[in-house]
Order: structure tokens, then C-alpha cells, then sequence
């Protein structure tokens, strides 16, 4: 047999020995179980660990960062439910109180306005859901040193894309609110376009921060630029079809306040009616006398008759622009004998006929009966306080007279076959009379919108800022009406800034018919020409032959 520990021996390369003197002591240690399969080398891209939660205060400051178009340095930090709620309410209530420096004077909350935008809000969340997908199921990269990269979910971006855009947002309201407040700051063209220029930087700051914070979650070229297109059109939607904000002026406050101020200013209350059986049977006689005063319809002439309306007997002003547009219709626009003017007022009950609903549907049936129905023009200028609800007011204590509506004196002229309408209607929120009335053969302007308050219809006033600057001033130069309205509105803009008219302009609306206006520029240019002409008479008229519209 062999020896196997000789050196010669065939195993002798296999010995411990061969090793080294301080290998051979050593104990090898073999595992008994495998490695796990998955664990793999370290790599270029690794899953960003979870930061620590944020504060409050952390949040707010990435937003802020994002406003500048910096990273946030929010890693995989996940807002909780409840900083996302604070963080949306304290957003929304910064925007919601810089919104209401956009309304001059006593405002009202108006909750339609303010939650009609929340719909795009919905669309952009679940815009950014689809867009960020595909981003949120991969692996993060390596963030760069220092500047961890967002990826806390749609949470996470839900609270940045509010707080990035919140500063530019801030800085457009108050723009808004200074064009508001100091109009006559931007009325220069140099001005004009400095505001618009402004106006178009801070809304492409708000979009481009926006498409930047929402980028840096969506890590997708692609994607980013079809979330970016979807959000510029949700956004212009929303700027074009849904334009309520969430204050309003509160009209019936300034008109509450403007009344205590005229009550203050003024002296004692203008007297009341008398009533008494003798008092309604001349009523009826006066309504009589003056139907039957009212001159016929001229072969040939567009002839022009007037109705004028002013129900309201507690204020003088209506009184005297009344009368004014009465006289002015006589004298101006060869109208003599063929006005009626119903007018509330304790001091006139023996002259004029009440202004009450029935009888401005006598008064229009009484001249649709004298004048040529299809070619005459019939003035109609209402002047009173007006109502939210578009009711023309109506008082003349103690008899009880209802408030007038537009369908009410639509319903009479279309029963009564007038064609040709001219309508003035002198009060606020007097915009709301435009739909009712407006047809191809009428004209129709108001003194307001539907929306605001006119102006001057206090005590104090001798006329309404409406009747003063259309009729007693523009009417008086010149016989077409829509150019009175043109050069009138922006005189009565300067006078409600110039009296402190707090709940914004008035904004007078005009609609004309597309059938009456060759009717009205025929009647210009006769009137023209016989005030051209000094010798020219009302018979002479008579018989001059006036192209008519057919």
C-alpha cells in the first residue's frame, strides 16, 4: 500500500499544505443556503427612498419654488389628507379675497360664481392622473445631489399646481382690481396697451408654471405637451363660456344707501295725492281731452308720436325728465299735439293722466288708433326706479299703482300692431328690458344693463345721468338716436366716476332692428332738412313727399 502522506503521493496537490502555512489553519465556511435570486448589482436607477413627511410651511415653500419654474424638493413625499385640504383652502381663500377688490362698494357673496370654475379643476386632476401613469409605475431615477425630484403621486402634484400658479394669480387680481377701482389709469393708448401686456405676461406666468410643475411628474415629452395643449383648452372654455366670479355688487345695498343719503340731504316729502270721488271723474275726463287732442297721421310723412311714462310720484326728477322728453319730442322731432305723457305726481293730477299699467295699454291702443300703424314712429321713454327682477317701480300714495314689465308694454304694442318702436327705459337694471322688446322693427336703449344701477335718480337730482346726456344734451344736436347714444355714454361714464358711483358703470345698452334703421335714417334726414330750412312749417311738411320704408 502507499503511503498518502508522502510527497510523492498522487493526492499530494490537493492537501491543505499546498496552500501556505497560514491558509492551511484557517476554516472555510461554506453557507448551507442560497443567495436570494433577486439580488442584482447596483445600477445606474434606483427607486427614490420616502422622504420625510413635509410641514405645512414645507409645502408652501416648493409651491413657491415652482412659481419661479425651480424643482421642488419634495421627493417622494406624499401630502396627508388633511394639509392637502388646508393647503386648498388657504389657496382658495387668498384668490377668493383678492376677487373681491374687483367690485367697487358693498359686494355680495355669490356661491354660483364661485363654484362654477371647480369643473375644470376635475378635468385638470384627472388630466394629470392619465398623463403621470406611466411615470408613477416606473422607477424613479437618481436624483441629482441636493435636489430631489418629485414623485409623491397626484397628491403631491395636486398641492404644488395650486401653490405655483398662486402668485402670478395674486398679482393679475389685483391688476384687475386696480382697472376696477382707477379706470381713467388706463384710458391713454400707451396706458391701454401696458395693461394688456401685463395682463397677457402674468396669464402665460400662471400656464407656463403650470406645464413646468407638471412636467417634472409626467417625465414624458410627449405626454407633458398633450396635457399642456388639454389644459390650455380647458382653461379658454372656462375663460369664454363660464365668466361669473364669486362677488357681485350688492345693488340693493347701494340703493338702500343712496336713498338714506337722499332722505337725509333732502328736506321735507313731497305731498301725497288727494284722493276723492271728484279727483277720478276728472281723471277721465283729462284722458279723454287729451286722446282727443291728439293730432291725425300727415299722408306722406313718417310722423312721429310719443309716450312718454313716469310712474313714480315720490321723486321730482322723473317729473321733470318727463316733461323734458315731452317738450323735446314736440319741438325736435316735429311731434306737437301727438304726444301723451302719463305722469304720478301729487301736483299734476289735474293735468296729466296717471301713469298706471292700464293706462299705458289705453295710451298705446290710443295712438296706434290715430297714427299710420306700419309707418309712423312711435317714442316710447319710461323713466322710474327699476328692480333686480326688471320691474319698472311704480308709487303714488295712496293709490295702489303695480309695477310695469317689459312683456306687459310688448304685449300691448304687439296688440295694438304697432310697427316701428322706439323705447328709452331710464332706470337700473334696465338692461333686462332688452330681450322682451327687441324685435327687427324696434330700437330699443336702456340706461343701464341688466345688472347695474343707473345713476341720478335721487331727490337732488334735476335729471337722470341716462335722459340728461341722450336726450336734453345729444338730442339736441342731432336727430338720429343711435348717434345721441354713441356720443352720450361716454360722457355719462365720466360723470358716475367723477360723482363716485360705487358699484361700477352702468354700461347703457342699445339694440337696433335691422328693419327700422332705414326707417330712422329717413326721418333724420327730414328732420334735418326742415331744420335746415327756417321756413319750413308743419303743413309745408304735410305735403312733401318722405320715401317710407316698406
Amino acid at each position: 500500500m502507499k503511503d498518502l502522506n508522502a510527497s510523492s503521493s498522487t493526492w499530494a496537490d490537493t492537501l491543505p499544505s499546498q496552500w501556505g502555512p497560514e491558509l492551511a489553519q484557517t476554516e472555510i465556511e461554506v453557507p448551507l443556503s442560497r443567495p436570494p435570486k433577486d439580488s442584482q448589482p447596483p445600477s445606474a436607477t434606483r427607486a427614490v427612498p420616502a422622504s420625510e413627511r413635509l410641514s405645512l410651511w414645507g409645502w408652501m415653500r416648493e409651491g413657491l419654488r415652482a412659481a419661479m419654474f425651480l424643482s421642488p424638493r419634495t421627493g417622494a413625499a406624499t401630502p396627508t389628507p388633511w394639509q392637502v385640504l388646508v393647503l386648498s383652502l388657504v389657496g382658495g381663500a387668498l384668490l377668493v379675497g383678492a376677487a373681491r377688490w374687483q367690485v367697487v362698494g358693498p359686494a355680495q357673496f355669490n356661491v354660483r360664481g364661485w363654484l362654477t370654475p371647480m369643473w375644470s379643476s376635475l378635468v385638470l386632476l384627472w388630466l394629470a392622473w392619465w398623463a403621470m401613469a406611466p411615470a408613477q409605475r416606473a422607477p424613479a431615477p437618481v436624483p441629482e445631489p441636493g435636489v430631489p425630484g418629485p414623485s409623491g403621486g397626484l397628491a403631491a402634484w395636486y398641492v404644488l399646481s395650486t401653490l405655483a400658479p398662486l402668485a402670478p394669480l395674486l398679482v393679475l387680481y389685483a391688476l384687475m382690481g386696480v382697472a376696477v377701482h382707477q379706470p381713467e389709469w388706463w384710458s391713454g393708448t400707451v396706458a391701454s396697451i401696458v395693461f394688456w401686456v401685463a395682463y397677457g405676461v402674468l396669464t402665460v406666468w400662471v400656464l407656463a408654471a403650470l406645464v413646468v410643475v407638471s412636467a417634472r411628474f409626467i417625465r414624458s415629452r410627449m405626454r407633458t405637451a398633450v396635457f399642456a395643449v388639454a389644459m390650455a383648452a380647458v382653461v379658454g372654455v372656462g375663460m369664454w363660456q363660464f365668466r361669473d366670479q364669486p362677488w357681485e355688487e350688492d345693488a340693493q345695498a347701494l340703493a338702500d344707501a343712496s336713498a338714506a343719503a337722499a332722505d337725509e340731504a333732502q328736506s321735507p316729502e313731497p305731498a301725497h295725492l288727494a284722493l276723492s270721488q271728484g279727483l277720478f271723474e276728472d281723471q277721465q275726463q283729462l284722458w279723454q281731452q287729451q286722446v282727443d287732442a291728439l293730432a291725425p297721421e300727415r299722408p306722406g310723412v313718417t310722423d312721429v308720436y310719443g309716450l312718454v311714462f313716469a310712474p313714480y310720484a315720490d321723486e321730482d326728477v322723473f317729473r321733470r325728465e318727463s316733461t323734458m322728453v315731452s317738450a323735446l319730442l314736440q319741438e325736435r322731432f316735429d311731434a306737437r299735439g301727438r304726444v301723451l305723457h302719463l305722469l304720478n305726481h301729487a301736483d299734476t293730477a289735474q293735468t296729466h293722466p296717471w301713469a298706471t299699467p292700464e293706462n299705458l295699454q289705453r295710451a298705446v291702443a290710443a295712438l296706434a288708433a290715430r297714427m299710420d300703424r306700419e309707418h309712423d314712429v312711435l317714442v316710447i321713454y319710461m323713466t322710474s326706479h327699476g328692480a333686480r327682477n326688471h320691474e319698472l317701480a311704480a308709487a303714488h300714495w295712496p293709490l295702489q299703482v303695480p309695477p310695469v314689465t317689459p312683456e306687459m308694454l310688448r304685449a300691448a304694442l304687439d296688440e295694438a300692431g304697432i310697427r316701428n318702436r322706439v323705447i328709452a327705459v331710464s332706470a337700473c337694471f334696465s338692461g333686462g328690458w332688452i330681450e322682451p322688446l327687441a324685435n327687427d322693427s324696434t330700437l330699443i336703449m336702456t340706461a343701464a344693463d341688466a345688472t347695474h344701477t343707473s345713476y341720478g335718480c335721487g331727490r337732488l337730482s334735476e335729471l337722470t345721468f341716462f335722459g340728461r346726456a341722450v336726450f336734453h344734451e345729444q338730442l339736441r344736436q342731432t336727430h338720429s338716436f343711435t348717434e345721441a347714444f354713441a356720443k352720450a355714454v361716454p360722457l355719462i361714464q365720466q360723470r358716475e366716476v367723477e360723482a363716485g358711483k360705487a358699484d361700477g358703470f352702468s354700461n347703457p345698452q342699445i339694440r337696433l332692428g335691422k328693419q327700422i334703421a332705414p326707417v330712422l335714417q329717413a326721418l333724420e334726414q327730414r328732420l334735418q332738412t326742415a331744420t335746415v330750412d327756417p321756413e319750413a312749417s308743419s303743413p309745408r311738411l304735410a305735403q312733401a313727399p318722405v320715401g317710407r320704408a316698406p
